[in-house]
């Protein structure tokens, strides 16, 4: 067998490659969740689990309320509130509130004191007063025009009275000097004596 033949027989020879069984290709993997960028102050895991917080009232609409449900006090109602209230101590909303009810009372000491309670408020630097000021200067300006009003209505009033006093003083000198008149003109009931002669000495 010449040298040329030996490579092929061998190569006619050889066994045909064993065959593997397939594997299956791995799944894809899965997408990269989506990163969410962390907030400079987050929450706590607890708070983010609660429902969002109800906005409490502010808090001019509370004394506006207030003032809204007295409005038809009046008399011993109106006087237990006031001593319900008592004192307001440095509470801002409490202090407006007792003002409102001070200013019902249709009393000037009261409307005073209404109005003191109202600048206490205007210049309070706490932050529970801050919401509240602007309410307190438009009270302040109202009731200071309400006291304007009442002092003028008590002062003619008073001009009322005082003429009144001089028109009844008139009255009864006019009624003295009729009476006066009256008691001229009334004729005398006492007979007027005959004049009576001059008595004569005998001559010696």
């Amino acid at each position: 067998m010449t040298a040329l033949a030996l490579p092929l027989l061998l190569a006619g020879c050889t066994l045909p490659p064993v065959l593997k069984p397939a594997v299956p290709a791995p799944p894809p993997p899965p997408p990269m969740p989506r990163v969410t960028p962390v907030e400079v102050d987050p929450a706590a895991p607890a708070t983010r689990l609660l429902p969002p917080p109800v906005d409490a009232p502010a808090p001019s609409a509370v004394v506006l309320a207030y003032a809204d449900r007295i409005r038809a006090l009046g008399g011993n109602d109106l006087g237990n509130e006031i001593a319900r209230l008592g004192d307001p101590s440095d509470s801002p909303q409490t202090q407006m509130q007792l003002a409102i009810a001070l200013a019902q009372t249709r009393n000037p000491p009261d409307l005073v004191r209404a109005i003191s309670l109202m600048q206490r408020v205007i210049g309070n630097p706490s932050p529970e007063a801050q919401p509240l000021q602007p309410l307190a200067r438009a009270l302040v300006q109202r009731y200071n025009e309400q006291r304007r009003v009442e002092d003028d209505r008590d002062r003619q009033a008073q001009q009322v009275k005082e003429s009144q006093r001089r028109i009844d003083q008139l009255n009864d000198r006019m009624e003295a000097l009729r009476a006066i008149e009256r008691s001229f003109a009334r004729p005398s009931n006492s007979a007027i004596p005959p004049p009576t002669a001059p008595t004569t000495r005998p001559t010696p």
